[in-house]
């Protein structure tokens, strides 16, 4: 195994997720193809058809992308008289949320994902991260990843309803971040209680189907916001390939029921894995673990010696997030590099 020489290197591997380029420098030894467990994104994407050579050759009609959003929110159970927008990925609609609303003091519900402090912070606001849901009263913006990212935490949406309304009365907002959650019941969601005063509820594609590279997401909330996220965005945000697939996706119910009990099979078949080897799970969501371990640096680097990749985190050593292995042979692969096949335990 080679030791970590270079900061970027182990920056870009505790960061997202996902750093392959970075993980092969580190361990150039490492068998190839890698087994990319870093990134919570579903490893069975969705099949879509194939997809027109219209929409490489020409601009998405107003109508396509109407019809891309009217689909996303039958799909999400979106509330009457709530609007929707869709975006080049949530990450984008993040990068400009805060040019369009101008706060200044922002809290958010950590430990979370990094990116919503680090774009407000960027922005020139003041940013909190707080522990409880109460704490955020004290901004004029509130942030809640819903289920959090990394630790699975949920909060009520009745009760985000609730906070939702005490925000608004003070002239103050909600942003709640369910990119994780498509594949929970419906009723886990914010979106079915929209529209609410002040409340933008923020919601991925590429995560639940598998697709983060096609570069999808969707705000939602009352139409005077997403209107002016539409207009801030401006035209053919969204590219053709991201509209026909987008549609065929969110209309394919049963793909959607079948992936999750697939997927919370997985789940059961990871935490046995992970418990074997020592790790208690702390964190949970149909996409991904949040493990415990005392030696979880030491595991983290053996697993990228034998071409595994899981995420950790620089702020919480003892942590490592594990996205679903897909198949007899990711899990093979997985419980080799964790020592569970015959040689001894991780160390």
């Amino acid at each position: 195994m080679v030791a970590a020489t270079n900061l970027s290197d182990e920056t870009a591997l505790a960061y997202h997720g996902g750093g392959l380029a970075a993980a092969r420098r580190l361990f150039p030894r490492a068998p190839e193809p890698w087994l990319d467990l870093s990134t919570g994104i579903n490893a069975a994407a969705f099949p879509f058809a194939p997809v027109s050579a219209a929409a490489y050759a020409r601009l998405p009609e107003t109508e396509s992308i109407a019809a891309l959003e009217a689909a996303a929110a039958d799909s999400f159970g979106l509330g009457a008289g709530a609007g929707v927008v869709a975006a080049p990925g949530t990450q984008a609609l993040i990068q400009l949320l805060p040019r369009l609303l101008g706060v200044k003091k922002v809290a958010i519900l950590g430990f979370t994902y990094a990116e919503h402090e680090r774009v407000w912070a960027a922005s020139g606001a003041e940013v909190t991260v707080c522990d409880r849901l109460d704490e955020l009263t004290r901004a004029d913006l509130a942030i809640v990843v819903n289920p959090n990212n990394p630790d699975g935490r949920l909060c009520n949406p009745r009760d985000l309803r609730d906070f939702a309304g005490q925000m608004a009365a003070e002239g103050k907002s909600l942003i709640v971040d369910e990119a994780f959650i498509d594949l929970m019941p419906r009723e886990s969601s914010l979106a079915p209680l929209l529209p609410l005063p002040s409340a933008i509820v923020l919601r991925s594609f590429g995560k639940t189907f598998g697709l983060a590279g096609l570069r999808l997401g969707f705000a939602l909330g009352e139409t005077s916001l997403t209107d002016a996220l539409r207009a801030a965005l401006g035209p053919w945000a969204v590219s053709g390939a991201a509209v026909e697939i987008g549609i065929e996706a969110y209309r394919d119910r049963a793909w959607l029921n079948e992936t999750a009990a697939r997927l919370a099979r997985d789940c059961v078949r990871l935490d046995a894995l992970l418990e074997a080897a020592g790790f208690e799970i702390i964190g949970r969501t149909p996409l991904f673990r949040l493990a415990r371990h005392e030696r979880a640096e030491q595991i983290f680097r053996r697993l990228c010696g034998a071409g595994v990749l899981t995420r950790p985190f620089a702020a919480r050593p003892d942590w490592l997030r594990f996205g679903l292995p897909h198949g007899e042979a990711d899990f093979a692969r997985l419980a080799e590099g964790l020592g569970l096949l015959g040689q001894g335990s991780p160390d």
